[in-house]
């Protein structure tokens, strides 16, 4: 039977290392979570909804739902987050927020002026308008665990997660991080029914509120983990996150050249000359205070 995490009384805007955990999970259990939308309840209602400075107060926005405290995780291993579902709202919406994007105008905070573009979600497509369906790919913007120490605002990210909106991190896919605490503290929030690479708008993906469907399993720490790694049915991927984004790149490829090096026999040169030729690589986003960069391989040219 699977367990429902509610969000009612459990919305937080940091993933913290010193927070008391809502929920136990135990590994291989299935549980299903209740994520909020990115700008609270009650702001996006209907499609003439409408983002207005009044209704939303930076930072507290990307509310997480957690931490949720995981039976026998302990620093020193490793937590494999599996996500098997999404069940999204039927609402979403996306939108130009003037200080918040690819291109702020942070003096003035001017840009285009607030506009807000809410959409009906269902029959797994966005309805963009009376003639244009896009075809949902749900993901998880937010999932991380508890920091070595303080906290992070669920606007951020680093080592432990947080915002990391990457499009694969969805149903079907395992994410594997780095434990600090204790029962790891494990978060999610800002689910996304679709997003375009870069998120080149500070609400630039549809954002959604939805039902998480995830089992976890606490594993041996690989070798030479230190950000987020991610598998799915054809890739490996590593994450990178940091300003300049070429900073961000470089860490997504040292992090495959480890996980290349240490899993699959390539010695660290080949894995690096490897990587030349067959590297799938991108900004997933560019408008959090840290980028995020994402290094993937394919599957079938490991075996």
């Amino acid at each position: 039977m699977t367990r429902l995490i509610k969000k009612d009384g459990n919305l937080k805007y940091a993933l913290t290392s010193g927070e008391a955990c809502v929920e136990s999970i135990s590994v291989g259990e299935t549980v299903k979570i209740e994520c909020e939308i990115n700008c609270n309840a009650g702001v996006i209602t209907s499609t003439d909804s409408k983002i207005t400075p009044d209704k939303v107060h930076f930072p507290f926005v990307n509310p997480a739902t957690g931490p949720l405290f995981v039976k026998d995780a302990k620093p020193g291993q490793a937590l494999a987050v599996t996500i098997h579902e999404m069940e999204l709202d039927e609402i979403g919406y996306t939108a130009l927020y003037p200080g918040s994007g690819m291109f702020p105008d942070w003096v003035r905070r001017k840009e285009f002026g607030h506009h807000t573009r809410a959409m009906r979600v269902a029959d797994g497509f966005v309805h963009w308008s009376e003639t244009k369906r896009l075809p949902i790919q749900p993901m998880v913007g937010v999932i991380g665990v508890a920091p070595v120490h303080g906290g992070v605002l669920t606007v951020d990210n680093g080592v432990h997660g947080g915002n990391l909106d990457v499009q694969e991190i969805g149903p079907g896919s395992t994410v594997t991080f780095d434990i600090h605490q204790d029962g790891a503290g494990l978060y999610l929030g800002d689910c996304h029914a679709l997003q375009g690479d870069g998120e080149c708008v500070g609400m630039g993906a549809t954002e959604i509120g939805a039902r998480v469907t995830f089992s976890v399993a606490v594993v041996d720490k690989p070798k030479r983990l230190t950000w987020p790694r991610i598998e799915t049915a054809t890739h490996i991927a590593t994450l990178g996150c940091a300003r300049p984004l070429e900073d961000a790149m470089r860490t997504a490829f040292e992090e495959m050249v480890y996980w290349l090096a240490d899993d699959y026999g390539f010695t660290e040169a080949e894995a690096y000359l490897f990587l030349g030729q067959i590297a799938e690589a991108r900004c997933t986003q560019m408008v959090n205070p840290k980028y995020t960069y994402i290094c993937k391989v394919a599957k079938h040219l490991l075996t």
